[in-house]
């Protein structure tokens, strides 16, 4: 008899269960709470009957999440997380502290089907979307490996969000139930390459978190050369649907803007970005891209991004620079994955 993934059921669907068997509705707080404390043995939830121990295994999954690799930067703290799934597949996740308290960047796919070309995550093709339990796990697991309470997260991981969106939205959902972790919807950002469908049905959920959308580029030319996306959803259809946004929920908009030497950089870009966000409720947060290895793109030299900046600023537009955290560990995501798979490959080609 196939199982049910426990963590992927509200409070109420799993009272309503248990319910149905003959127990009381507080033991399904039982349960939630052993379970938020990591426990994942159904048999070591010792204050719960042998029986429904015994049934809760023989009906419920709940899905593991180990460390397989952990990087820490001797720079800033930060911790690169590579974590391994119950079906051997492997994400990343990196904990960063903050004046405000600790953030956490969470995957929601196993790879990613967009084909960004400045990102190694996408390098290695899609291989699944992750449930919701399996991205509360990744707080979970960096919480008690780091012995710290994440305050804030970032949807920004490995995979497209809003292509993953009923487990997301379900996630997204948890973070607020009882006994949960327990971070508001004010400290999320959910970041997306521009998947207008989704951002068109993520304002009716009401929820109100910060939408980020990975922009790079102030013109359709350029963006369709760096991110395929874009062929399907052109510039000025993601930005109308960027103001419905706003219009629905209220919340400013982020505009991710990765810096990229020679390609996105110019002065004539600033302004013609400038131009397009004009009047938006808005910020662009300009971003030194990471150099990858096997990707031509580097970073654009500090002297550029502050121009670019400046125009910005000018221009009246809210604009920052991302601060690089976990420069010496490769902390943005694929990468660890990347070379995980390079190493376990060459181990099977070894005669």
């Amino acid at each position: 008899m196939a199982t049910t993934d426990i963590r992927s059921l509200t409070p109420e669907q799993l009272a309503e269960q248990l319910k149905e068997r003959g127990y009381p509705a507080f033991r399904a707080r039982q349960v939630l709470q052993w379970l938020d404390r990591g426990v994942t043995d159904f048999q070591q939830m010792n204050n719960l009957p042998l029986s429904l121990r015994e049934e809760l295994a023989a009906l419920y999954t709940v899905p593991g999440v180990a460390i397989a690799r952990k990087l820490t930067s001797a720079i800033d703290g930060t911790v690169k997380y590579l974590f391994r799934l119950d079906d051997g597949e492997t994400v990343e996740s990196v904990l960063m502290q903050y004046k405000h308290g600790w953030s956490q960047c969470l995957s929601t796919q196993v790879g990613c089907k967009m084909g960004c070309t400045f990102c190694a995550t996408g390098m290695g093709g899609f291989i699944r979307n992750l449930s919701a339990a399996e991205m509360l796990g990744q707080i979970e697991a960096a919480q008690r490996d780091a012995g710290v309470r994440v305050s804030s997260i970032v949807l920004m991981g490995m995979g497209e969000p809003l292509d993953n969106y009923e487990q997301v939205v379900r996630f997204l959902r948890a973070l607020g139930e009882e006994g949960g972790v327990h971070i508001g919807m004010r400290h999320i950002s959910l970041s997306t390459c521009g998947l207008v469908d989704g951002i068109r049905r993520l304002k009716e959920e009401k929820i109100p978190l910060t939408l980020s959308i990975s922009l790079h580029a102030p013109n359709d030319q350029i963006r369709s050369r760096t991110m395929p996306v874009n062929r399907r959803w052109p510039i000025a259809e993601l930005l109308d649907a960027c103001r419905e946004y706003i219009d629905a929920t209220g919340r400013r908009v982020s505009f991710e803007y990765a810096m990229i030497d020679g390609v996105n950089d110019t002065d004539a870009c600033a302004e013609e970005l400038a131009r397009r966000l004009q009047g938006m409720l808005c910020h662009v947060n300009l971003i030194p891209v990471n150099a990858v290895e096997g990707k031509a793109q580097k970073r654009s030299n500090p002297r550029r991004i502050q121009a670019f900046s400046d125009i910005l600023q000018k221009k009246g537009i809210n604009v920052t620079v991302r601060r690089t955290l976990g420069a010496d560990i490769n902390a943005s995501c694929g990468q660890l994955r990347r070379q995980q798979d390079q190493q376990e490959n060459r181990k099977e080609a070894l005669p």
